[in-house]
């Protein structure tokens, strides 16, 4: 059975690079964290991989195939990466599975990140038995994965559910493709950093933007801090916005989040749920689920391990 094969999964984030051996929904074995903006080169953050990987496949040789799940534009049919939004060095086409799987002699199998994260949940987390869910993880980026009717949604040009590139406002802020308003560029994890760091300012207080992260921002906002609270209703309103225009477009069995910032929690559901009921007809606002997400911030991982497990036994579609 698939769920039985070892696998190596890797979730390829803005900020650290994690890799681990897959088995089912556990996670056997980890490699030390590479630490993505480090390197200077696509050619030099694969070899840093391959060489990871390769430590943990002598400690595990019955590993069958290797998961990748990186961030932006994917081709998953032809395993190839287009570009990483948040790395700024991968700015090119890179056939990474052929360059990859000649250097590992292992089956690859590359995706999304967060249509990873999706698969994960859909196959054994939040989302088991659902047939239609939208995941969303909250990290440097925000990666959106979409199941419909039981098949992950990929589009024509395999690039389907970019949620974070959509636009929360239509004369807001510049993407980096050029569209306006994208709500990645108002809560992601650096956007709302820089944001809280300003707003602090404003009022007098100083706090670099290494010091608001989404966890430095939770502890302070349920110790009552104005600012911090204030943050997480703003996310909450932007995020809704996102949310709500998936309720309308597909109406799905329940959305799925995860991610840093969905680490807060109450913080973060509450306010959210409140938007949402202001602005869904009551119907839909029925019929929404929001879930958080069953592996946090292990689903990537996971997910690209059940990934490569079924794509070594030709199930993965």
């Amino acid at each position: 059975m698939a769920e039985s094969s070892k696998t190596i999964g890797v979730d390829f984030g803005g900020t650290t690079i994690k890799i681990g051996v897959v088995q089912g929904a556990r996670i056997l074995d980890r490699a030390t964290p590479l630490h993505t903006q480090q390197y200077a080169s696509p050619a030099a953050i694969m070899d840093a991989m391959c060489m990871a990987i390769g430590d943990l496949q002598k400690a595990h040789p019955e590993v069958v195939a290797v998961g990748l799940g990186m961030p932006g534009w994917v081709d998953f049919y032809r395993g190839v990466l287009y570009q990483l939004t948040n790395v700024p060095v991968w700015n090119h086409e890179v056939p990474v599975r052929e360059i990859m799987g000649r250097e590992l002699g292992l089956p690859i199998v590359l995706d999304n990140d967060a249509n990873c994260m999706a698969y994960a949940e859909w196959k054994c987390g939040a989302g088991v038995g659902l047939e239609n869910i939208v995941c969303l993880t909250l990290g440097t980026g925000i990666g959106g994965g979409i199941v419909i009717n039981n098949r992950m949604l990929r589009g024509r040009t395999v690039s389907a559910a970019e949620l974070g590139q959509t636009s929360v406002c239509f004369n807001g802020r510049r993407g980096p493709f050029g569209n306006l308003g994208a709500v990645e560029e108002y809560i992601g994890c650096n956007e709302l950093a820089t944001d809280a760091a300003a707003l602090y300012a404003e009022k007098g207080l100083v706090r670099p933007a290494e010091e608001c992260t989404p966890y430095h921002l939770a502890q302070a906002a349920r110790s009552g801090d104005a600012v911090a609270l204030s943050l997480f209703d703003d996310f909450a309103e932007k995020l809704a916005c996102l949310v709500m225009n998936m309720m309308y477009a597909l109406v799905p069995d329940a959305f799925i989040i995860g991610g840093g910032v969905a680490k807060a929690g109450d913080l973060l559901f509450a306010p959210l749920q409140k938007r949402l009921q202001e602005q869904l007809f009551p119907v839909h606002y029925k019929a929404l689920r929001i879930l958080p997400a069953h592996f946090g911030a292990d689903s990537g991982l996971v997910g690209a391990g059940l990934m490569a497990a079924d794509y070594a036994e030709a199930t993965l579609f």
